[in-house]
């Protein structure tokens, strides 16, 4: 049974998770199928795009459309599903094209998201590059070193985020968030890390 497939981005974590969302001929999203558990008692609720194939048992529809979602509310353009030539095949088999498109949709959102963001000054960009290349070079002779030095960039918010997370809050907080291409809670809780409040108090 396939499960909800989620892509991340390491930059943006949760504020931007995507996903194929399935749309029926109306335009509208269906409902979450219901397995039943073979001993009874129990099942699970399933709304990857790949079980909305017209089947009757269990009952469910059959999309017409496959979009690319993101958390933060964005949707990609309807890719229509093609089944003029694919006979017997399953929609899980002959969706995966479709499914990937809006995968590369979503790719170009996250792409337009960064565009977005306060951009770096292009030295520190090259800096930061070259600390991290030089970090997976150590690794391949002195793993050890290597860890040590990814735990010393571990430690650089509280050195030199704190003061910069605390002048931040005073700032509009939306604001902030769309400069940093985060939701706003997870924005808020950033600035908490950085500058060592509670982000629940």
């Amino acid at each position: 049974m396939e499960k909800d497939e989620i892509w991340t981005s390491e930059e943006y974590g949760k504020s931007h998770e995507g996903r194929v969302g399935a749309l029926l001929e109306d335009g509208s999203s269906p409902k979450p199928v219901y397995f039943a558990s073979n001993s009874g008692g129990f099942g699970w609720e399933v709304s990857h795009w790949s079980v909305y194939d017209g089947g009757t048992h269990p009952q469910r529809p059959q999309t017409n459309a496959l979009q690319g979602e993101c958390s933060c509310g964005w949707r990609g353009d309807p890719r229509i599903v093609d089944r003029t030539t694919v006979g017997d095949l399953p929609f899980r088999e002959y969706g995966w094209e479709t499914a990937g498109e809006c995968q590369n949709d979503w790719d170009r959102h996250i792409t337009a998201v960064g565009a977005t963001t306060v951009p770096l000054p292009a030295e520190l960009e090259t800096r930061l590059q070259d600390v991290a290349a030089a970090i997976e070079r150590l690794g391949q002779d002195a793993p050890t070193a290597a860890l040590k030095a990814a735990r010393s960039l571990e430690l650089l918010p509280a050195r030199t985020a704190h003061g910069a997370a605390h002048d931040a809050r005073g700032e509009d907080q939306e604001n902030v968030a769309a400069a940093l291409g985060l939701g706003l809670g997870d924005s808020q809780a950033l600035l908490a890390r950085y500058g060592g409040w509670s982000h629940y108090g």
